[in-house]
């Protein structure tokens, strides 16, 4: 270690012999390297989903005798690349969820291994987003409420003493921020309306407006989408555009020259779920946009 403003050394360099350095900037770039070849010995039977430390696998089957040994092959490559790696797989911090359909009866899957028994969860939380059984967002938008409560208790109490200008800029860091976070995934709810709600409560706020003044001017003063324009920006921004190579246009299904053709074209799946998601979702919003938009997009 060195102080900031000399070059006094308080300590003597050391080799890194095993495992990465805490405290480093290159802490995270050493981790990802430390566990590169992981996803590739497994990626054959399952779909890991690694981002730094937050890892996760994923597996699908119709049998549930396959989907029990597979499990057990997986874990064990894992086991045994942890010994190899000096790691330590910790079996009381891992636990597995089952993703179902609500219609569908729930399997019991008691799966261990070494006598090590996986927990089962009823919910579970990757990259900030919690999701249950179901794929249901309404557990992640009741903690969402939460938070966003306790932010416009904070624009509340600072009202007084500083300007509706600062406040519009805590407003993006605390309100902004916490309800644009994965919009795209639970934007289309009827439980997000609570979240307008709360969003208008503190434009309110921050106007200094009675609570029976409509939000319709002050959106446009702060310069401020409400939720549900702001769930169709980032699903056709940060989803459909940015992935637009991974949708088909129905002039590649069919040869036909009609005034669709250069829509996307949306997949027959009759399942409530997937309409409800984002893929589906972003499709239609995409296709109702008008022709001059589509091709500034490149469409």
């Amino acid at each position: 270690m060195k102080e900031k403003y000399s070059k006094t050394c308080f300590s003597e360099w050391g080799k890194v012999k095993q495992g990465v350095p805490q405290g480093s900037i290159l802490q995270p770039l050493f981790f990802l390297l430390y566990i590169t070849d992981l996803p590739g010995i497994i990626n054959d039977t399952s779909k890991p989903t690694i981002f730094a430390d937050d890892n996760n696998i994923i597996f699908t089957h119709s049998n549930l005798t396959d989907f029990k040994e597979q499990i057990n092959i997986v874990i064990e490559k894992i086991s045994n690349w942890f010994q190899t790696n000096s790691l330590t797989l910790t079996f009381n911090k891992t636990h597995h969820i089952q993703f179902m359909a609500k219609s569908k009866p729930a399997v019991t899957a008691h799966i261990s291994y070494k006598d090590n028994p996986i927990n089962i969860t009823s919910c579970t939380i990757f990259l900030g987003l919690t999701l249950d059984s179901t794929l249901s967002c309404e557990t992640h938008i009741d903690q969402v409420i939460c938070k966003l409560n306790t932010a416009c208790y904070v624009i509340r109490s600072l009202k007084s003493v500083i300007s509706p200008r600062n406040l519009r800029t805590i407003y993006f860091s605390y309100v902004h921020s916490i309800m644009a976070y994965v919009i795209i995934f639970g934007g289309n709810l009827s439980h997000s309306n609570n979240i307008f709600k709360l969003q208008k409560r503190a434009i309110r706020i921050i106007m200094n407006v009675d609570n029976r003044v409509s939000c319709n001017e002050l959106f446009k003063k702060l310069n401020i989408l409400p939720p549900h324009f702001q769930y169709i920006l980032s699903l056709l921004l940060l989803f459909v555009v940015k992935n637009i190579e991974e949708f088909i246009l129905n002039s590649e299904v069919h040869s036909i020259n009609t005034r669709h053709r250069s829509d996307l074209y949306p997949l027959s799946i009759k399942l409530t779920k997937y309409k409800k998601g984002v893929s589906y979702s972003g499709i239609k919003i995409f296709n109702h946009l008008p022709q001059n938009i589509k091709n500034y997009l490149g469409m």
